[in-house]
């Protein structure tokens, strides 16, 4: 059996998006591609429709290549209980209130038992003092965890 992915948004747009002028971007950029060339099928995939809603946005022909790619994915169902351990993230503060988008990716990778949650943003989920938290909120209410890193850590051996 495959472990199971959750794709953040920002894998996405790392993976479409034209390479940037940025070298610490675009290193991110070439990370994601050789991950999804040569690991993205030893895993199963998930995505949620907020990936699919943030992928929609900005320039249209963009937008079009992220929907391409997140289009063959299966949705993690946006439950009530994803909703509630998001609150709860927020209302921790761990994840502040402007961010709760963040913040139900996370819990939508936990309460649907994703083995992994891959992204690039640092700021609200990729964050070494945010995983103490998670950990401490998420066994309160019954749940793991899942490794929250980026295609660079989940390359393999």
């Amino acid at each position: 059996m495959k472990q199971k992915v959750y794709l953040e948004t920002s894998v996405i747009s790392y993976l479409t998006s034209k390479l940037s002028r940025d070298l610490i971007v675009a290193g991110h950029q070439q990370i994601t591609q050789e991950w999804w060339e040569k690991r993205s099928d030893d895993f199963d995939l998930f995505v949620s429709q907020i990936v699919v809603g943030e992928a929609g946005k900005g320039d249209r022909l963009a937008a079009e290549r992220r929907l391409e790619v997140v289009s063959g994915l299966p949705l993690l169902d946006i439950n009530e209980d994803a909703e509630s351990l998001s609150a709860a993230i927020v209302t921790s503060g761990a994840v502040p209130a402007e961010a709760g988008e963040d913040a139900l990716h996370i819990a939508l990778a936990i309460v649907h038992g994703m083995d992994y949650l891959l992204t690039w943003n640092f700021k609200h989920i990729a964050n070494a003092e945010l995983e103490r938290v998670l950990t401490k909120i998420s066994r309160s209410l019954g749940y793991d965890v899942p490794v929250i890193c980026t295609p660079e850590e989940l390359m393999g051996g």
